[in-house]
């Protein structure tokens, strides 16, 4: 009996005894070759977590006799049976719930998950938009073979060379048609259209490449570039955040605060180029002041507005206010002899852009306020503002600002006196990057100011000048001219045909978003159209170029209007409406403004209109 009891623990000691031979072995192994160790398995079955297969087990001693030495186990694999029968279907590599298992990879190894096939087909709704845009294809294919077909209807409908018009006129002509197309009816980046416009031009023998590339040295290019350089070692002074400091904590009520903010606009259009920097100038001042009227969100939205419909109106008060002003007098230089000067430019378009600005400014006061956050007395705290606006406003102006801004009012001075001292702006403009940049006195290196000149613009620039010049060298712009002066141009008056070019120029941004798009598509048009009626082409393209500063309509129409309705969450802005409530008010005001400057106050400064 008492062996009969003694039995059934044999086995559980056997397999003891060998648990603990293993675990010797194993140790060993670790201690010969540290790193190959492998996870303990704590689950009920032996089963090797690292390789997702079973162990092997080794053979239980034999319950009798001496024990006998082990075998070596062969290098290619083991004879010793699979312990992998013992486990149960589910716990085994591969296996699937309710279905066989996945067939098992050489080795015993499990097989890598399935791959949809390379034949698979794309998901339904790739399907579903497959249609829509071959269709799309199709259209633009059929669109630019129709434009195609009309170019070359064009070239052989246009008078032969008998007849006044060379072929290398109707080459432009031609041309200068598919670029207009393409800045209208496409989404083609600016620059690259008109630089391929330049470059056919080239190959067809009419622009000579040596004179496109000498374009790059005239002086409205070296003019823009000076400009940038030196509006960037201002603006790294800190010096244009201290004067808008200065004004606005002097503001007592909310009308007075927008015309106080307007006035700033219209100063920061002396020194520092294009539309677009000066709406990245503006955008942290209007920050902080969202902050300081974060409980009167309609205040808020209307400076919102305040802020780009300034920066754009009053970008005519001076010649270097947007890339379109420049653009406009390379053409006027090249078609008719002469442009305007930086100083007579600010004569003319300074009362202008005062004038249209503030009326923008209470015109988005009018529509977006009440009478009561119009007149309820304001009390900005400087020390508060500063520290929202993150400028250091407080105290004596230091020595970097000072030094910036003796510089840009000798700038200034300088280029408004051109007829005294008789250095060109492009000059003076040089010596104010220089000094901006010099070592002890700028504020900026040279390497740094150079990076916020918008090259883009500058190619785009040249290539309009190419344009132009190429209607001119053509005969292009001389047949233009006697075609319009035997049409019905001709029949009209002096005021008819000013109200018709200011009306056209300023509805060109629903058609044109670019500005300096419009101004190289609508001067080459009222030039020829100027002469043809005998009226200064200056005066004409003066009143064109003031009128396309309007583009309030969509915020599609000009970068600051984009750049103000796109604000960090949590900051009010002004919304679709309010655009299109302002722009039905203003645009006619503007055109209203621009046909009385062109009348009866810039005859008087010098720009007569015959």
């Amino acid at each position: 009996m008492s062996s009969l009891t003694a039995l059934p623990a044999a086995p559980f000691a056997m397999l003891g005894a060998a648990e603990t031979s293993k675990a010797a072995e194993k140790a060993e192994a670790e201690a010969a070759e540290p790193g190959t160790a492998r996870p303990e398995w704590s689950g009920p079955h032996p089963i090797d977590l690292e390789l997702t297969q079973p162990f092997r087990r080794d053979p239980a001693p034999e319950p009798a006799g001496p024990e006998e030495p082990r075998a070596e186990r062969p290098e290619g694999g083991s004879e010793e049976p699979d312990a992998e029968s013992t486990i149960p279907e589910l716990t085994r590599p591969g296996a699937r719930v309710g279905g066989p298992a996945e067939p098992a990879g050489p080795a015993g190894e499990p097989s890598e998950p399935s791959e949809p096939s390379e034949g698979a087909g794309p998901p339904a709704s790739e399907e579903a938009a497959a249609p829509r845009r071959r269709a799309a294809t199709a259209l633009r294919v059929l669109a630019a073979a129709a434009v195609a077909a009309g170019l070359v209807w064009m070239y052989f409908a246009l008078p032969a060379p008998s007849a006044g018009l060379s072929s290398d006129g109707r080459t432009v002509l031609v041309v200068f048609a598919a670029t207009l197309a393409c800045w209208t009816l496409t989404r083609l980046d600016d620059t690259f259209v008109g630089t391929a416009a330049v470059a056919v031009l080239i190959i067809a023998g009419i622009i000579p490449h040596e004179h496109f590339l000498g374009l790059l040295g005239s002086d409205t290019v070296w003019l823009l570039v000076a400009a940038c350089v030196l509006a960037a070692g201002i603006e790294r002074s800190g010096l244009p955040a201290r004067a808008a400091h200065a004004l606005i904590v002097r503001a007592g009520t909310v009308r007075h605060l927008v015309h106080l903010v307007t006035a700033g606009v219209v100063l920061t259009a002396l020194a520092i180029p294009s539309t677009s920097g000066r709406a990245a100038l503006a955008l942290p001042v209007f920050l902080a002041l969202a902050k300081v009227f974060a409980e009167r969100p309609a205040v808020v939205r209307a400076l919102a507005l305040v802020f780009p419909a300034t920066i754009l109106l009053s970008a005519i008060a001076t010649l270097i206010g947007a890339a379109a002003h420049l653009i406009g007098n390379e053409f006027l230089e090249a078609m008719a002899g002469g442009g305007i000067g930086f100083g007579h430019w600010l004569l003319l378009g300074l009362p202008v852009a005062v004038v249209c600005s503030h009326l923008a400014a209470e015109l988005v006061l009018l529509l977006m306020t009440r009478r009561a956050d119009r007149r309820g007395r304001l009390a900005i705290d400087p020390a508060r503002f500063a520290e929202l606006s993150g400028q250091n406003a407080s105290g004596p102006l230091t020595a970097a600002q000072w030094r910036m801004l003796a510089l840009v009012t000798a700038v200034v001075a300088l280029w408004c006196t051109e007829s005294l001292h008789g250095l060109p702006p492009t000059l003076v403009a040089l010596l104010g990057a220089v000094a901006a940049t010099a070592p002890g006195f700028g504020t900026v290196r040279m390497s740094a100011g150079l990076k916020s000149v918008p090259w883009p613009l500058l190619v785009f620039m040249i290539s309009a000048a190419a344009l132009g010049e190429a209607l001119v060298s053509s005969g292009a712009a001389e047949w233009l001219t006697g075609t319009a002066l035997g049409g019905p141009a001709g029949a009209l008056g002096d005021t008819a045909l000013i109200a018709l070019v200011v009306a056209v120029s300023a509805a060109a941004h629903l058609v044109l978003q670019s500005r300096s798009a419009r101004a190289a598509v609508l001067v080459p048009a009222v030039i020829p159209l100027a002469i043809a009626s005998g009226l200064n082409p200056a005066a004409l393209v003066f009143a064109s170029t003031a009128a396309a500063g309007f583009c309030h309509t969509l915020t599609s129409s000009a970068k600051p209007v984009a750049m103000f309705s796109d604000l960090p969450d949590g900051v009010p802005t002004y919304r679709r409406a309010d655009l299109l409530r302002l722009s039905v008010l203003l645009g006619p005001l503007v055109i209203a403004v621009v046909l009385v400057a062109s009348l009866y106050l810039w005859p008087y400064l010098g720009l007569p209109l015959r």
